[in-house]
């Protein structure tokens, strides 16, 4: 159980008075809340869910260190076959709580608490999967269940090449090119 006092406001705001008074001193703090609104690219926090930080806050003249580790659930969309994914998220943390903070470095300090919330929510972010995956084994889209018109209209009618075959080829099974990219034809790396 923490010795470190809750302030009230928020879950993640701890009161270090006590802690302050006597540096060189530890403090287990553990706090679950929620962290709304933690997103990056196509993964985020599960609605709904809280986060749980397990931590110590050591007091060190002027300044706090936080060290611990905040556990949570993300959820998101596969990048290959945008089916629904998720896991289980464990960030670990070690930050520095000053009066005269550095941007980008530490975090403010403030007299009498502590406001942890800046400090968890980027490093939750920042530790949200970018491009997130079913499974590795995901091929994406099932291209027999789902094809791609290569129509000029995108399907049906005449396809860009005219010869009315929609099928991708240029009439005689040969796969049709794409005139954008002629130039590329004249290219030569032979010397």
């Amino acid at each position: 159980m923490s010795t470190v006092g809750v302030v009230m406001g928020s879950t993640f705001r701890v009161a270090i008075g006590e802690l302050m008074r006597h540096p060189g001193t530890r403090r287990q703090v553990t706090r679950t809340g929620p962290l709304p609104g933690v997103a990056l690219s196509s993964s985020r926090l599960a609605e709904g869910d809280d986060v749980r930080l397990d931590a110590t806050l050591e007091a060190q003249g002027t300044t706090v260190m936080l060290t611990g580790t905040v556990t949570g659930a993300w959820v998101g969309e596969c990048r290959r076959c945008l089916d629904a994914t998720g896991g289980d998220l464990v960030v670990e943390l070690r930050e520095v709580f000053e009066p005269d903070p550095v941007e980008g470095e530490t975090y403010p300090l403030g007299p009498d608490h502590v406001e942890l919330t800046p400090a968890v929510r980027e490093a939750v972010a920042l530790a949200l999967p970018l491009a997130p995956l079913c499974r590795e084994a995901c091929a994406g889209p099932d291209p027999d269940g789902h094809p791609v018109a290569a129509g000029r209209d995108g399907g049906g009618g005449d396809d860009a090449d005219g010869d009315d075959e929609g099928d991708g080829t240029n009439g005689h099974g040969e796969a049709r090119r794409d005139p954008r990219w002629a130039t590329l034809d004249q290219l030569r790396f032979d010397r």
